[in-house]
């Protein structure tokens, strides 16, 4: 539980609120008990007063019994008792006085009253007297930590479900669209964790839909664009042949593209990831892109392994090498790799913009009858997929387009062999 979790800032709250009550529960009762004793004290002085007054004859018994009305305190006649508890008794407080001395003392759990003047000593046990109890402020202090406790689980209960949702969010923000996160409920988090469902269902839907439409269009097409090719290589040699070619390429190169397109987007394009040797994946690359090799510079270490799809990656080296020599101004590209760096150099014009905005879908550099302006798009995305950067820069005259924080392996004889 971090602190800034909304659990963290709730426990602390109530613990605030628990500590809170108890330390006002020891001044309620540091104060009660201070009361009860001067209120204690107030009584004793009272009929101490009026009782020395008696024993010197400055009242009568008449006045004596009007001023100690209500108070019930009884005289100790045996001598022997009284001598006993004034020797062993604990003495609390005494007060002296020109008239005479009184002194409240406690003996076993008992409140006495001890008077002396010079001629007498009396000795009165507090009949009324009860030793201090605060049971009541510490059933009340237990019934109302008892109240928030059971507030604090009942709303640690209510906002449990947020770390489910939490949790199902952040499935989703990787791309996982197998989620549940629906909560039976009525309150707020139930309404918007289900709100949260609904739509990731209909996302779900939406995706499939989009899927399932690409996946028929992509497999009614290449029927008609592959009759079609093979009707136009059985025409006469000419100009009209070679159109009719080049447009049905163009029409299969669309088809590839959307197809990788797809694969990425639904998820499934980096689920077969092995570890292939680099020069495997540039050889592949460099056949699919159908470029001569003497248009080709490579600078390469032959142990070094790359753990990635072999046909997405093989694709989007295929696009970065199409693309640098398409231009080019030598129509060559030099491609050097590290085990951590890819790089695919050609000399050429820096670009016009930011990298960024040629990684959107059907955007070009400039007019050309032979891209649809997909190539950086797909790389990008491959790339991505794969957790790798995807950068560039221009220096002396040339182009740099690189792959960046690949983790590299030395050869080793497990490695696949694919060309």
């Amino acid at each position: 539980m971090t602190k800034s979790s909304i659990f963290y800032s709730i426990t602390f709250i109530f613990a605030v609120s628990i500590v809170s009550i108890f330390l006002a529960l020891l001044f309620l009762l540091e104060y009660d008990k201070q009361n009860y004793t001067e209120k204690l004290n107030t009584k004793y002085s009272i009929i101490a007063r009026a009782t020395l007054f008696h024993m010197n004859n400055f009242i009568t018994n008449e006045e004596l019994q009007k001023q100690v009305q209500g108070y019930r305190m009884r005289e100790i006649d045996d001598e022997q008792t009284k001598k006993y508890i004034i020797k062993n008794a604990e003495v609390i407080q005494k007060i002296s006085d020109r008239i005479g001395t009184s002194a409240i003392l406690k003996y076993e759990n008992d409140h006495y009253l001890l008077v002396e003047t010079k001629y007498s000593i009396l000795l009165l046990k507090d009949e009324d007297y009860q030793a201090y109890r605060y049971d009541l402020i510490k059933m009340i202090f237990a019934v109302v930590s008892l109240i928030i406790i059971v507030a604090y689980i009942l709303t640690i209960r209510k906002l449990k479900p947020l770390r489910k949702l939490k949790r199902q969010m952040d499935r989703f923000a990787k791309g996982d669209l197998d989620i549940d996160c629906k909560i039976d409920g009525e309150d707020e988090i139930s309404q918007v964790s289900n709100s949260f469902h609904n739509a990731v269902e209909q996302i779900n839907k939406l995706n499939q839909s989009r899927q399932l439409f690409l996946r028929n269009i992509m497999h009614e097409l290449k029927t008609p664009i592959t009759k079609g090719r093979i009707s136009a290589e059985m025409l006469e040699a000419g100009k009209q042949k070679e159109r009719l070619i080049g447009t049905f390429e163009k029409l299969e190169l669309l088809i590839n593209e959307f197809a990788s397109i797809e694969q990425i987007t639904s998820g499934e394009g980096i689920k077969n990831v092995k570890p292939y040797r680099l020069v495997d994946l540039l050889d592949e690359a460099i056949d699919v892109a159908m470029i001569p090799i003497s248009q080709i510079e490579l600078d390469i270490a032959d142990d070094l392994i790359l753990h990635v799809d072999f046909r997405l990656f093989t694709t989007a080296m295929k696009n970065i090498i199409d693309n640098g020599i398409k231009y080019s101004n030598d129509q060559k590209i030099k491609i050097i790799a590290t085990p951590s760096k890819i790089e695919f150099i050609s000399q050429g014009k820096p670009l016009k913009y930011e990298l960024a905005h040629y990684l959107e879908p059907f955007v070009q550099e400039k007019i050309s009858h032979h891209s649809f302006g997909l190539g950086l798009y797909i790389v990008y995305h491959i790339t991505k997929a794969h957790q790798i950067d995807f950068t560039y820069e221009h220096k002396d005259g040339y182009n740099y387009f690189n792959f960046e924080k690949i983790e590299a392996l030395e050869y080793n004889n497990n490695v696949h062999h694919t060309k």
